[in-house]
């Protein structure tokens, strides 16, 4: 009866284990809208820029040696920074602020069309 109840219990143990997930390395970039990765500065930059016109925001600066890109869409101000980090990997930022409840999916379109561009 013992021996029954341990095969039991690692019979259990395997069932459980085999339900998790490992992601694979390098693991996969956070969801929202930041993105790390091994891209080139020009590749994300120029992605970037096309991405406020897909989201068919206006832009109204980009500063290549600061990172920013600012832009306005019905009154909604949007802001995209790219950044490279000590490791070398690119950090690309999205942001919107405007009135309360006008056009509050603007980031994520813009990290939409980001990825678009950058071909995932």
């Amino acid at each position: 009866m013992k021996r029954r109840t341990q095969v039991i219990i690692v019979l259990l143990a395997l069932v459980v284990l085999a339900g998790c997930y490992v992601y694979p390395y390098p693991y996969p970039p956070p969801p929202g809208p930041v993105y790390y990765g091994p891209y080139t500065y020009e590749r994300s930059w120029n992605a970037a820029l096309d991405a406020m016109d897909d989201a068919g925001v206006r832009t109204v600066s980009a500063d290549r040696n600061t990172g920013v890109i600012t832009g306005v869409r019905n009154g909604v101000e949007a802001t995209i920074t790219v950044r490279t980090q000590a490791d070398g990997r690119v950090r690309v930022e999205f942001g919107s602020r405007g009135p309360s409840g006008q056009d509050p999916e603007l980031s994520n379109r813009l990290y939409q069309a980001y990825e678009r561009r950058m071909g995932r």
